[in-house]
This record gives C-alpha cells, structure tokens and sequence, in this order.
C-alpha cells in the first residue's frame, strides 16, 4: 500500500502500473474522485494511442440552464449551493456536446433522470443491469482498479471508511479474492466526507493506493432540496396509510418520498388531524372497502426498521421523528441495527448528519454492501426474512398498463430516463416475503410540450417489471390492489387511477380488445378526477402541506422565482399564452416584485429582451 499527498502522483502511479490503456471503475454517486477521475480523462483525452473504458453509475451533474433567463437564476444558486470550485467531470461535460472522444467509453447502469435523453453516447454505453448484480458484470469486464474517495479516522491511524459507497466495492474486492485476480482499489481522502463505521470501515491495507491531499477541498455534492406538489402529498398520504407499525421500509427519492415521508411524520405527531383527511381518502373510492384491513392509521409505537439501497432525507427525517426505531439483530456483529444501506445521497443538513453517528456513537445505521440489502440469500437468509417483516417497498414509477406492467426507465422509443436500480429486486423480494407489499407511486399524467398525456396506458413496449409482479398502485386519484387479481379485476382498479381526461378511451380500448365486459361503467366516485378537485382536497389543509416541508436551500425570493420561472417555461409551447403573460406584465408596476427583479438582474432593463423578460417575470409572480 502506498500513500501519496498529489493527485498528480496518483495520475502517474495509475499510468505506471495499470498500463496505456485503462479498464476503470468508480462508484455510482457521491463516491467519485473527480478531480482524480478528470486528470485521467484529460491524459487518455489528449492521447488518440491510449484508451480509458469506466464503468459507473449516477454522475451527478450541477444543473445547466437552458435558455438566459434560466441562467439569471440557476448561475447564482449554483455558484452557492455547489461551491464556484466544484470541479465538474469532464468526461460529462464532454458526453453533454457530444464531444466524447473516440478512444474512451464511458458505461453507465444508472442516469440522474433525464439527463441521458437525446445524448447519443450516453443511449449507446447505457447498460440495463439491476444494480444487484452490477458487481458480478462488472467483474466480467475485467476492470483493474476501482477509484473511490474515502474518509479518514479522526483518531485512529491506518483507518479508513467507504462512506457513502461501500455497495459495490465491498462485492467487487470479494469477487477479486475469491476468483485470486489482481484487482486495486484507490482511495481520494475527501476532508468533509462522512466516516462511516461498521461494514463501511476498512483498514488501509484494504487499498492499493491512498491519496491524501490538500488539493481536495472543494464541498460535496449536495442534492437541492425539490418542491412538493398538491398531487404529490396526494399520493404520499395515501402511500403512508399503507406502512404498518412494527415494519420494515424501503424507499425512493424525489418528492414523492418527500410527501409520503412528510405524512408519516403527520400520523405520529398529528394522529387526529392524520386520520381526519385519510378517512377521506379511504371514502372516496368504494373499492377500498375490500382492502379495509390494508390501511394503518394510528401512530407508531414499534417503529420502523429501514433497508435500503440508497440512504437520503427520509431516513434522516423519520429516525429524528421517532419512527425509524425498530431494531433488528445483525448476525454479523452482535449488533442491533435500525438501518442498513448500501450508498447515500443527499442535501447538506443530511451530510452534516450523517457526520454526527460517530461522534454520537450511533451504531445502528450501517452502511454495507448492496448484496446484503437488495435480496434475501446469503448466509443469514433465514434470519433476514424474519427481520424484514411487514415490509413495504415504496418505489416510483413512470407509467403503468391497464393490465399492471410497468415502465420505471426507459420511454416506448427506448430511450433511457435513469435506470433500474433496484426496483426489480425490491418489488420481487416483497412477493416472497410475507406481510408484504410493494407500492408504487406515480403521478397520474405528464405534460410535454405544453399537452397532456396519461400515465396509465394500454400498451407500453419498454416494460421493467412483467405484470405478473403486479401488487400495489397509487396516484393522486386513488389506490389499485391488483395482487392476486383477475385481468378484468386489475383493469377495472387502474381505470380508478386514471386523469377522467383518459378514462373512457382506455375503457373503450379494453372492451374492444375483449378484457373488459361491454357493459362495466367506472364507478360514480371515480369519474372527477380532476385537478381542480386535487386541489380543492387539501384547500382546508393548506397550512400543513406546504412547498418544502423539510426546508429549502433558495431563499424566499428564490422560491417565488422557481414557480414563475416554471410557470413561462409551461407557457413555452403557446404563443397565445406568452402573449397574455407579456401584456399582463406591462401592466403590474415593477417596484411589486422589486427584490425578485433585483435578483434577476432585471429591475433596469436594457433592451427589449430584458424589457420582455422582466414583463413575463411580473405577470408569473403576480
């Protein structure tokens, strides 16, 4: 094992001893070593002789404004939130333009959602793995070296932790070892990086080379904290009455977890106010009162064990709520446990966090390899059946078909949004095991290019999971219990699901192709599916259910921006729409919205396109 103190030195250790041409590996994720990763990039880049293949998943990106508006908006809160230094990966800036040179590829399994769309390299390298068996096909590749950034022990010397990604270094050293190939893992000590104990800590011997340098100093890559919608605490609520007391969580990111997190939270600390709106929720479709024995609604006095292959907010959240406090027995350590994951993720309360468990001595979070979260069968199987009980795995999805299959990543014309995951392995463990269910939670229709198209389609060609897994539904309109159910019993719950915009066609398109009786009507209850009464729903409740529940990392300004910045990018689409915007800011005198056009950096317009701009910005505000 050798210790250097320049990423340089890294750079030519790596050139001295892995060869011209480079079969890499790094983890999905915070776990990059990016200014590592870009000085080797840059050599391989500026020599057409050698050749660089990575393999990764999940390479975060800082947001990019799409038109100059965007950039009055987004340039400041990045330059803030990420830090002006954050250095950016260069193979993704590159693979963005296209400008992906022809000696190096890049392979991915998973994509932050959308930024693959329409970038061709990224289609091509894009390879369709569950992240539960990445280790074993990566293995197959026959990479060398695995680069990583690490954390150092305070105190103890020689001591190191895989922090936010022990998932797939710990199954790929294994499989190294076992099958006595050579394999090196480089480890980029990062100052501020959680050190994580338990699984995660390994001695430096673990590494075949350390790198320990002042030149790291630049923040972690922190998630924005989203917005939640009216929709989305619709589908979180429902979501919430599901999880039984006594069991076992996984979950998604993004701002259906936000909603379905931030209503658990509601059942503990506001159980009178909980049950006075999900009773609501129960009444408003017949159909439940055949699932009566699904729903949970009082508060938890067992608590909630957590598995899951990513860590974030959530988790955060419901251990301070005193909800994530059901322990379960690790055989491994004699230790009890109330959450196991396999990397994490998240905003930069969540870092500073996770920081805190070893100061607190906090031995029931451990962060392991993803074998041990994302299926059943290792030594222990027996035991970890019995500990994942009353399990609910709550994941999300893009679209579903009338008879249950689902797409979760990829479009009809095969282009990939993000990935699998886990989701597979999640939705299959929860049929094996007893108790339990898997929830998936979609919204029920999307806009693009200002149309509206629904979520809940006859036929999807790019399915992730075979309707035969088929299990629990949820959007804002309502639940679909379809284990166990007929073809004609799981039409007719989805047709429950779906925006009234879309219901009659697709029943229509069921009956014609002989799935449904000519005579079946969608029941009464179920035929407003509305926006309009999404919204009116919550209307009494609006003081509970705002914008950010757990914090936001723009200012207030900024929040009043976002919305009418989404507002005008909506109207895009229409000229009609731009139109109105434009006359009704010409209209609102612009010392109202003073501080959000200082912001802008509109308050004086120049010319006639800042003048536009301004105008717009007014009547979205307003």
């Amino acid at each position: 094992m050798l210790k250097v103190d320049k990423l340089l030195d890294a750079a030519n250790w790596i050139d001295a001893h892995l060869g011209r041409d480079l079969n890499l590996a790094t983890p999905l994720g915070l776990g990059k070593p990016n200014q590592l990763l870009n000085l080797i990039y840059a050599r391989i880049k500026g020599d057409p002789s050698r050749s660089l293949k990575l393999f990764t998943a999940l390479s975060l990106e800082v947001p990019k404004p799409e038109s100059d508006l965007e950039k009055r908006f987004i340039t400041p809160f990045s330059d803030r939130h990420f830090g002006k230094d954050y250095p950016e990966l260069l193979y993704s800036i590159d693979r963005a333009n296209n400008g992906l040179p022809s000696n190096i590829q890049v392979f991915e399994f998973y994509y932050e959602s959308g930024t693959a769309l329409n970038r061709p390299s990224m289609q091509h390298d894009y390879m369709s793995v569950n992240y539960t068996y990445v280790a074993q096909v990566v293995f197959e590749q026959g990479i060398t070296a695995l680069l990583c950034i690490i954390a150092k022990h305070p105190s103890r010397k020689g001591r190191y932790s895989l922090s936010c990604n022990p998932d797939l270094t710990l199954d790929l050293a294994e499989l190294y070892r076992k099958n006595g190939k050579k394999f090196s893992v480089i480890g980029v000590v990062h100052p501020d990086l959680p050190y994580m104990t338990e699984d995660a800590e390994v001695d430096e011997t673990f590494f075949e080379l350390i790198v320990d340098s002042s030149e790291i100093q630049h923040e972690l890559f922190a998630l924005p904290r989203v917005p939640v919608s009216v929709s989305d605490y619709l589908i979180g609520l429902r979501a919430s009455m599901l999880m039984p007391d006594d069991g076992t969580l996984q979950v998604g990111i993004g701002s259906l977890s936000d909603a379905l997190v931030f209503s658990l939270l509601l059942r503990q600390q506001e159980p009178k106010l909980y049950q006075e709106i999900t009773d609501q929720l129960i009444l408003k479709q017949n159909s439940n009162q055949n699932h009566l024995h699904e729903f949970h609604q009082k508060s938890f006095q067992k608590g909630l064990y957590g598995t899951s292959e990513m860590i974030m907010d959530a988790f955060m959240h419901l251990h301070r709520g005193g909800i994530l406090k059901r322990q379960i027995h690790d055989s491994d350590h004699e230790i009890r446990r109330y959450l196991h994951g396999a990397f994490f993720l998240g905003s930069k309360e969540f870092y500073r966090w996770m920081s805190t468990r070893i100061s607190e001595n906090d031995h029931g979070l451990c962060m392991t390899r993803v074998s041990k979260v994302n299926d059943l069968y290792d030594e222990h199987e027996l035991a970890i059946r019995r500990q994942r009980k009353n399990a609910r795995f709550y994941n999300m999805c893009l679209e579903i078909t009338l008879l249950g299959g689902v797409a979760s990543d990829t479009l009809n014309d095969g282009q990939v949004v993000s990935g699998i995951g886990g989701q597979y392995n999640f939705v299959s463990m929860s049929h094996e095991l007893p108790d339990s269910h898997s929830v998936l939670l979609f919204r029920s229709y999307h806009l693009k290019n200002g149309k509206k198209f629904s979520n809940v389609n006859w036929g999807q060609e790019q399915l992730s999971l075979p309707r035969h897994l088929r299990d629990v539904f949820i959007t804002e309109h309502g639940f679909s219990f379809t284990r166990g159910q007929t073809d004609e019993q799981v039409i007719r719950s989805n047709l429950e699901l779906v925006d009234s915009e879309f219901q009659e066609s697709l029943r229509k398109t069921a009956i014609q192709n002989g799935k449904l009786k000519h005579d079946y009507r969608i029941p009464n209850e179920c035929t407003e599916n509305h926006q309009n009464e999404i919204k009116n729903f919550l209307k009494p409740y609006c003081g509970y259910f705002k914008p950010f529940p757990f914090g936001s990392d723009f200012t207030p300004v900024e929040e009043r921006l976002a919305g009418a910045l989404a507002q005008i990018k909506s109207a895009l689409p229409f000229k009609h729409r731009l139109a109105i915007l434009l006359w009704r800011g010409l209209r609102i005198p612009s010392r109202r919205f003073s501080a959000e056009l200082a912001r802008m950096g509109l308050e004086n317009p120049r010319h006639l396109i800042e003048k536009s701009y301004q105008c717009l910005l007014k009547a979205a505000l307003e």
